[in-house]
Order: structure tokens, then sequence, then C-alpha cells
């Protein structure tokens, strides 16, 4: 478990933290502190701190604005985050008041509580907080263990983090939980016939890699698929530097998928989970696939390469066919796929696609109870032929550049047209600047709202 994602011993020597709704009456507390509050400007606004003065010098109480429920849907995670930067000591919450949640309280504050301190000692967060009455303690630092897992990941460049690295991140991950992992790794992946994989990441120095995974005997059956690209020069079709820069994210699919495992295995769910990971850097070189270029993939459809900078969709395309041979009863792939879904939901929502209406409200609620926003776009039909280049069976990169998160959903469809319920998740999986809980970063997406689906109702695998 990640070393400081963790609450403090329930039998603490604490400070009560009181959560204040805005213009409350402070009536029941002595007269000093009262007026204390009230000198300092206290009016519970959302995050707002007072630490009321005890004898000893230590805080007899601190206040904290628990603000409104609509101040509390604009920024999630604000009272764990203002928890976790109060000075060092060991806090209690007393009345989480009505309406605001315990769990997310305590989630927000492990979340802000993390550090990438691999290259530079960041400073651990000072306050340690007693888990709320009512919440599952353990639970929730395991969630926050996964999560900083798909950060750390994510937040390592691409110089330790290549498919080589990723590899041994998923052989760890394996290895303490007992799972079962194969890795087909460089020409082999041509005798495996997985020859998008190995197209895409040939001109690399570190060789391209699936990864598979297996864990656990359970009766509903899950794949998870997770785009491994672990840096993206666009290939051939070179990126500008500015968007080049955050492109250590790529594998933030993978990362994210990884991360989800991890809660399903660490919490012990009834289910036999297989994680497939196509792990590659796109690079150049003199063995850079090209536009122009049309690969058979591993379901025997022809590709034609218009654009060597849609690669994610290509080595997803051979990972899912490969889940295909075996259809799961759910399977879920996760990428950076496209810039189109950041611009149409922004990089705070992670839409997704599906078929299925109640896989979807199943999302939609889980995701809503655990303050990890997701959003449904259509596999919209008429746009099929947009992806349908004539030479080929398929086109990787549709000119027109109109519904680019969508065509690039279709295009993954194609490939898996046996699994009877099938969710493709396009995240950002980057924290743009600091917020609470979500420092600027690696940030994992939609694998909270899948888990929570999983284990506590709603439609199942």
């Amino acid at each position: 478990m990640h070393k400081n994602l963790r609450f403090a011993a329930p039998d603490a020597d604490a400070i009560p933290i009181r959560l204040v709704p805005p213009d409350t009456a402070l009536d029941d507390l002595t007269e000093v502190a009262r007026g204390w509050a009230q000198h300092h400007g206290f009016s519970g606004t959302l995050a707002q701190i007072c630490a009321l003065p005890g004898s000893s010098g230590r805080p007899s109480m601190v206040l904290v604005g628990a603000g409104t429920a609509a101040d509390r849907r604009r920024q999630r995670f604000a009272i764990g985050h203002a928890i976790a930067g109060l000075p060092g000591a060991i806090y209690a919450l007393t009345n989480p008041p009505e309406g605001a949640d315990g769990a997310e309280i305590a989630l927000g504050y492990l979340f802000s509580t993390y550090r990438f301190d691999r290259y530079r000692n960041q400073g651990a967060a000072k306050a340690q907080l007693v888990a709320p009455t009512g919440v599952d303690a353990a639970r929730l630092e395991r969630i926050a263990a996964a999560e900083a897992l798909t950060r750390d990941l994510i937040n390592t460049p691409a110089e330790d983090m290549g498919p080589d690295a990723l590899e041994a991140a998923a052989r760890d991950l394996a290895g303490a939980f007992g799972a079962e992992i194969a890795v087909i790794t460089g020409d082999d992946l041509l005798s495996a016939n997985l020859p998008l994989i190995h197209a895409v990441g040939r001109a690399a120095a570190r060789a391209p890699r699936l990864i598979d995974m297996r864990w656990g005997a359970g009766k509903r059956t899950l794949t998870l698929v997770g785009k491994g690209v672990c840096f993206d020069t666009g290939g051939l079709n070179l990126k500008p530097g500015a968007s080049m820069g955050l492109m250590k994210k790529d594998m933030g699919g993978a990362a994210t998928v990884l991360g989800l495992a991890q809660m399903i295995m660490a919490e012990g769910l009834d289910i036999t989970l297989r994680v497939l990971i196509p792990a590659v850097e796109n690079a150049v070189s003199g063995a850079a696939f090209r536009p122009g270029d049309i690969f058979t993939a591993c379901n025997g459809k022809t590709v034609e390469i218009n654009n060597t900078d849609a690669e994610g969709r290509l080595v997803l395309a051979d990972a899912l066919a490969l889940a295909n041979e075996a259809p799961a009863d759910l399977t879920i792939s996760m990428a950076t796929l496209t810039g189109a879904a950041r611009v149409a939901v922004g990089p705070d929502i992670a839409p997704f696609f599906t078929d299925d209406d109640g896989l979807a409200a199943d999302l939609a609620t889980a995701a809503e109870q655990v303050a990890d926003p997701v959003w449904r776009l259509p596999f919209h039909p008429a746009y099929e032929p947009l992806i349908e280049p004539g030479i080929a069976d398929l086109d990787n990169a549709p000119s027109g550049g109109m519904a680019g998160a969508i065509t690039a959903a279709l295009f993954l469809r194609r490939f898996v047209p046996d699994v009877p319920r099938y969710a493709h998740f396009d995240i950002y999986a980057w924290s743009q600047s600091n917020a609470p809980g979500r420092p600027k970063g690696g940030l994992g997406q939609g694998a909270r709202a899948i888990f929570h689906m999983l284990s506590d109702g709603g439609q199942k695998p």
C-alpha cells in the first residue's frame, strides 16, 4: 500500500473537527469560542477553516465550512482537501452534516495526501485523519492505494516508464496478488498474430509487447484492456512540440486498468479477471510504419493507415480482437485516445461508449455515488461509413475532423463483435492544475465508478 494514503488509528487522541454549513448559529459554543470564530470571519463557506484555541496551545476544535450541497457538487473533495492541509496533528470528524458524504470527505483527504516524490521529496501531508464513523476505512485505503499506483505510473516520464517498465509494474502487481501473467514481446507478436501492436512499436528501441494478466476464478468474467502507449511522438505524422509535452501520459489507459485491477483483487471480488495491455512507444526511425500502409489485424480485418498519430486504436484493436476470441461477460477498454473527447466534455469527465442501456445507467449511477464523473457518448451508426476507406476494411484516421471520439470508438467496436457487453472509456488521465484531491499530474478516471458498480450493486458482469 502507498506509504502515505492511510488513516490514523481509530483510538488516537484526536482534535475534533466540526463541519459547519453556511450561516449556522454556533450557540452551543462557549462565548469565547463563538467570538473567536466571528472575529475570524468564519461563515461556513466551503472548506473554510477556523481553529478554536485551547488552553494548552493546542486547538480545542477545528471548524470546517461544509458549504452548500451546490458548493460541494461544484468542487468535490474540497472538505477532505482542507483537512489534509491542516497543521500537523491527528483530527477526527464529529458531525458530517446531512447531505455531506463522509466517504467522499475521507477519500478526498486520502487523495490529497498523495505525493509523487520519485525524483524530489515533495513533503508529506502533516495532518492525519481518523476515518469518519460508518466509513469502510480499509476499503477506502485500498481504493486510494490503487489510485496512487495509477498516478505514479502516469507521472513517471517515458525514460523510466517505457514498455519494459510498464511490464515490470504489471508483473509486480501480479506477484502481489497471485495473478498469472504472460508477455509476448518484439517479433514474437507477429508469430502470435498481433501485427498492429508490432507495427506501431517496431520503430522504438524498446520492443513492443502485449501484457496478459489473469486473476481469480469467479462466476462473473471481466476483461480490461488498457492503451499502453508509453510515449507518442505521433510517428512519421510527427506531433508539434507543444502537443508532445504530455505524451508520457498516453499510457493512462493502461495505468488506469492496472489501478482498477488492483482494486478488484485487493477487494477480493468474485470475478474472473483478465487484463490486456498493448505496451509500445510510437517512435520515429527507419522502421516506422507509414501513412498509406495497410495491415491485416488480428481478426483478419484490413486497416489503412492515414495518420500514424492515430496509433492507440491500432494497438487496442489487436488486444480487443484477442479478448473477443474468449468473450468475457463484460469487456471494458480504457485509453487516452482522442483530443475530441477532451474537447467534448473537458478534462474532468470520463466519456464512455456502450450499446447496453442498463450498463450505461449503472455506470452513471455508480459514478454519481463515488464522485467519479462520467458521461455517455453514442456509438452513432450513421458515422460508420467514415471509418470505411474503400481500399481496406477500416480507416484509422478518417478525414474531416468531425466526431473524432465517436469514429474512434466505432473503430474499436469492430473488434469485439462477440462480446455481449462492451464499454469504451476515452479518458484524459491528467489534472491540468492543482485541485482538491487531484494535484497537477496523472489522474485515474472512471475506475472508481466501474469498481463501485461491480462491487456494490447495479448490473453485474
